[in-house]
């Protein structure tokens, strides 16, 4: 109990500091430093011994601030972030883990887990009570067999980006918007990025979904099996979608169309929704446009659920320091002012929902959140590697109308089967 009292404390005292320094003086709900009950699993205040975590640089000053919270009661624990480009973290972990040589803990996409479990490099992390305060997409993209693997901080995700100029709404399924999109009388009711010839299946599956075709099938705790879920009357109805919307049909998709080139008809005024990620709202801003974020309108009947990929930090198998990493991860950084901090730090989604809500006053950001709410965990396991290949280029073939809808998904399927087996 007293060491208990004293972390209570002096975490609090810490937190003020940080929030002085990472949000420019925004309040600090004082609730939040209290201890949880996850603090049961705790390695005691006080602790002795070393951490190394890596870290890419836009992270590293917030996951800084974290750590000085951390030594204000634990000073005898010696913590070193190494940083390292994000591009190069998961093959190098993958790699040194096995030999000792890597980190405790690292931060980290969710979509590798597949690959790191299969590899025997990640260690469960139990979050306790403190599971129910982040978001359920973002907690099922770091379950795997029904065990987390890691603490997710942040989302990201595609949405409608409407051009605020030239319609006022978004509508609930993909004929009204298309329509709302003619009545605006721009050269397109719509732009969205097809990779020219090579095709951008996670873009268009929010499209997808709606018609009740999940790349793989999910179990009941959003983790996914092996079962392709793109086959049957929902998966060839999808399909038939794309050719009456491709250049054979109403030409609302186009292989010619690139990022690029979707980007710059939709910059131009030409028009009036994309489907994009908060990586172009920039772009968009620059081109002069003013922009709103909605859900992307369901195209099938079912509701459009997008890819969601989550950012979070995984916990080493080979750490020697499990009880202190688990500790520092669960009690320091499952916070909601090192969450915020890490959403100044580098401004995604946050995955804690109070810190999600309050970031959700920018109306863009409350569109992105809301189109997340609706999304599925981009698929983690080491099978999803496999399908990009064959997926792209069947809704490339069937759009640009070089193959008959039926046909490429058919063939797409048969060649998953021989992949997957």
């Amino acid at each position: 109990m007293r060491t208990t009292l004293f972390r209570a404390a002096a975490v609090a005292a810490a937190v003020t500091l940080l929030a002085a320094c990472g949000d420019g003086g925004s309040e600090t709900p004082p609730a939040s430093q209290e201890p949880t009950t996850a603090e049961t699993t705790e390695a005691a205040g006080g602790a002795t011994g070393s951490l190394t975590i890596w870290v890419d640089e836009n992270r590293k000053p917030a996951v800084q601030a974290a750590v000085d919270i951390y030594n204000e009661t634990n000073p005898d624990v010696t913590v070193e972030l190494v940083q390292k480009n994000f591009e190069d973290i998961r093959a190098d972990f993958l790699a040194q883990v096995p030999t000792g040589k890597g980190p405790d803990i690292t931060i980290g996409a969710h979509d590798w887990l597949g690959a790191l479990i299969a590899d025997g490099v990640v260690e469960p992390l139990d979050l306790g009570e403190k599971v129910d305060e982040f978001e359920t997409v973002a907690t099922q993209a770091f379950t795997y067999d029904g065990q987390m693997y890691g603490l997710p901080y942040a989302l990201e995700t595609v949405a409608v980006v409407r051009n605020t100029a030239l319609v006022d709404s978004t509508p609930d399924t993909w004929d009204d918007m298309i329509a709302m999109g003619k009545e605006a009388g721009t050269k397109y009711p719509f732009v969205i990025n097809t990779n020219g010839t090579t095709g951008d299946a996670y873009t268009y599956y929010g499209l997808q979904t709606s018609f009740g075709a999940p790349v793989f099938v999910q179990n009941d705790d959003g983790s996914y099996t092996t079962d392709i879920g793109m086959g049957g009357d929902e998966g060839f109805a999808f399909a038939d979608f794309l050719a009456e919307n491709g250049m054979k049909g109403e030409g609302n998709f186009s292989t010619d169309w690139t990022y690029d080139v979707a980007n710059e008809e939709f910059g131009k005024g030409n028009a009036p929704y994309t489907i994009a990620g908060p990586w172009a709202i920039q772009t968009y801003k620059d081109a002069g446009i003013d922009v709103a974020v909605d859900p992307i309108p369901s195209a099938g009947g079912e509701t459009a659920a997008p890819f969601v990929g989550v950012q979070g930090f995984y916990l080493s198998s080979q750490s020697q320091n499990k009880l202190v990493a688990n500790d520092f991860l669960v009690n320091y950084v499952a916070t909601p002012d090192v969450i915020k901090a890490l959403y100044d730090a580098d401004p995604r989604l946050p995955a804690m929902t109070s810190v999600a809500d309050e970031v959700a006053a920018d109306p863009i950001v409350a569109g992105f959140l809301a189109a997340s709410k609706n999304g599925a965990p981009m698929p983690s396991i080491p099978e999803m590697g496999d399908v990009w290949e064959y997926w792209n280029a069947a809704e490339a073939s069937i759009i640009s109308g070089s193959s008959s809808a039926k046909d490429a998904w058919t063939k797409m399927l048969a060649d998953l089967d021989a992949k997957l087996g």
